[in-house]
């Protein structure tokens, strides 16, 4: 079968599409036709061998899929012809993935493949960070940045669909701000200003960019807001002086959703049940920005470098 290959560590263009061995499940794993595969920050680190996981080379990357069940293991709830949404952690940008019976999901008739394929590291980010390390109130205020992003998206909708009163969106330019817009957004600002445009109004902040606007979104916290610590996609990991903290009664919160999941079997589990009335009814509704055929996986993957992508990034074999 065809498979994108990390081949060195020499960043997207040593990605390499070529023939691998079909997988098989006799480790008890759950056998998919891939007709969709996301592509996210880790793979792009993982090009250059800079991401906490370090398979040897050379390696199958791809973390999260879409597509029907070929084979599964008994017990497991699924049959062939099935469709799901996996995390397969590697070895997805494939034309067939293997993933474990426990993060494989089947998808409602409802959503299709680019969709299912765009949800599960999104949306269980998003609802680990705002319901579970943010408790969200209902009502409450939720700023987030890198709005017309993956996570971005995925946050604006996860606020909305559980009880936020009020989501503003930060954003680069103003046509990312209608993609923030698609997603459900109630106010878009830009990034250049947005202290001043939001004042001292915001209850949570979403915080998957990092860089120079930390100490910014710390201005914008009510008495006992949190700011939700999510990533660094600016580069640069920004630092908190704790008299902020302690003069305000605000909180930093760290928000590392696979670190804290992937050992507690069931967990996502249990976000995938929480989220899933909201994916029936369509409150949760990924937006699929670029996709691109297995044959452009190392451009797909390039494409996250340039910070100009908006939604989530697929690859189709």
């Amino acid at each position: 079968m065809r498979a994108a290959q990390i081949t060195t560590l020499d960043g997207p263009t040593a990605v390499e599409v070529t023939e691998v061995p079909e997988p098989d499940g006799s480790g008890g794993g759950v056998v998919i036709d891939v007709a969709a595969a996301g592509v996210a920050f880790p793979e792009l680190l993982q090009t250059r061998g800079l991401y906490q996981v370090k398979p040897d080379l050379p390696f199958v990357p791809g973390a999260e899929v879409a597509g029907t069940v070929v084979t599964a293991p008994e017990g497991s709830g699924l049959v062939p012809g099935a469709r799901v949404a996996a995390l397969t952690m590697l070895g997805g940008l494939a034309e067939r993935a293997v993933a474990d019976p426990s993060v494989t999901f089947e998808l409602p008739d409802e959503v299709g493949f680019e969709q299912g394929a765009s949800f599960l590291f999104n949306y269980c980010t998003a609802y680990f960070a705002l319901v579970e390390r943010g408790r969200l109130a209902t009502g409450e205020s939720v700023l987030v940045h890198g709005a017309a992003g993956g996570v971005g998206t995925a946050a604006i909708q996860v606020a909305k669909a559980f009880g936020a009163g009020r989501v503003v969106a930060v954003v680069s330019t103003e046509a990312k701000g209608e993609v923030a817009r698609q997603a459900g957004a109630d106010e878009v600002v830009l990034a250049d200003g947005f202290k001043d445009a939001v004042g001292r109004s915001i209850d949570v902040v979403v915080d998957p960019v990092g860089g120079d606007r930390f100490t910014d979104s710390l201005r914008t916290l009510r008495d006992e807001g949190r700011l939700l610590v999510i990533g660094f996609t600016a580069g640069s990991i920004p630092e908190v002086k704790v008299n902020r903290l302690l003069l305000n009664n605000i909180a930093v919160v760290g928000v590392g959703w696979g670190a804290f999941a992937m050992p507690r079997p069931g967990h996502i589990a249990t976000e995938w049940e929480a989220m899933l009335p909201h994916l029936r009814s369509g409150a949760l509704a990924p937006i699929v920005g670029a996709t691109y055929p297995l044959e452009q996986a190392a451009e797909a993957i390039a494409s996250l470098e340039t910070r100009s992508v908006t939604g989530k990034v697929l690859v189709t074999p």
